[in-house]
């Protein structure tokens, strides 16, 4: 059989590169900045598998780019940037990457969730901006943890390393999700399904950890902000356009919510205007799973589902 031909839309660690390289020829994009379409189509058009990002669109125009595709190896666990019907129509398979990512967005989830609570990246911009401040008793004073409710809505594998985190720091969990967990994960995290409407009006903490679909586009509109309580946090690790973030933005600005942590946006890499002189609004781009490790450990399983699809062994985490 002749080695196929392997493009790579976006810069990627190396070690995954290599992968690539033992089982075709492979072709990849190394600048930083996105890949020009008058480029990507030239590569595309003798494509027989594609490494794309989160950031590259595979729809119709992508697809009929490449005329010989088999596979779409997304380089994220989410696929909402991937027109998934499509490739089914046409016969290409599309894999992601879960599991590898899922301590290092835990992690930020709780790193976000500890600095809104803990007024952290406010203390900072005060020290930055050399602002004149001496201690006092009640000087930026934020709230603990211990006791409060966190609502996890998307009790998957992030969702649930969220909440053995959040457990560690004493706090109640509650989740919703469209299938209750195993009962020893529920057991083992002292855990509770309940409806959204319970979450959100029960809980001190809401935390989106929930796949992007037409299903949760805007799941957090100005009804459920209304629906929460008036000091509660949103922390947002997810994808951007599950929140309404104008619905937000005057959400934080009118105190119907207390306080928001945000890692994706709705129009990345835009940011709602009103959501950036706001003090109750932590603000980070997308890194979620931004360590060394994670990112190159995602490359990798990527590369071997194209080894895999080739090879006849089968990708190691198909979506179709």
């Amino acid at each position: 059989m002749t080695a196929p031909r392997i493009v790579v839309t976006g810069k990627i660690p190396e070690p995954g590169v290599e992968v690539l390289k033992t089982i075709g020829e492979v072709w990849a994009w190394t600048d930083d900045e996105p890949i020009p379409h008058d480029i990507r189509d030239e590569q595309l058009a003798t494509a027989d598998a594609v490494v794309t990002l989160l950031t590259d669109t595979v729809d119709e125009a992508f697809l009929d780019a490449a005329p010989q595709l088999k596979i779409v190896a997304n380089v994220a666990v989410g696929y909402n940037n991937i027109d998934v019907g499509l490739c089914q129509v046409r016969g290409v398979t599309v894999t992601n990457t879960p599991g590898v990512l899922t301590d290092a967005t835990a992690d930020l989830a709780m790193g976000l969730l500890l600095m809104v609570t803990r007024r952290l990246a406010e203390g900072e911009r005060l020290i930055r901006s050399e602002t004149p401040w001496k201690w006092g008793m009640f000087m930026m004073l934020g709230t603990g943890l211990q006791g409060r409710q966190l609502g996890i809505i998307g009790m998957g594998g992030i969702g649930q390393a969220l909440a053995q985190r959040a457990r560690a720091f004493g706090m109640q969990i509650v989740y919703h999700n469209r299938s209750a967990v195993a009962p020893d994960i529920e057991a083992a995290l002292d855990a509770r399904r309940c409806d959204l409407d319970e979450l959100l009006a029960t809980s001190d903490v809401v935390s989106l950890n929930c796949p992007y679909s037409e299903q949760t586009h805007h799941l957090i509109d100005a009804a459920a902000l209304s629906a929460m309580r008036n000091d509660a946090v949103l922390v947002n690790t997810a994808r951007g356009p599950i929140v309404d973030e104008a619905a937000l933005a005057v959400a934080l600005s009118n105190g119907v919510i207390g306080a928001a942590a945000l890692d994706v946006f709705e129009r990345e890499p835009e940011v709602h205007p009103g959501l950036l002189g706001l003090d109750n609004t932590v603000l980070v781009p997308h890194l979620g799973s931004a360590t060394v490790e994670t990112r190159t450990a995602m490359a990798k399983l990527a590369a071997h589902n194209v080894v895999g699809f080739f090879d006849g062994s089968g990708p190691a985490t198909p979506v179709t």
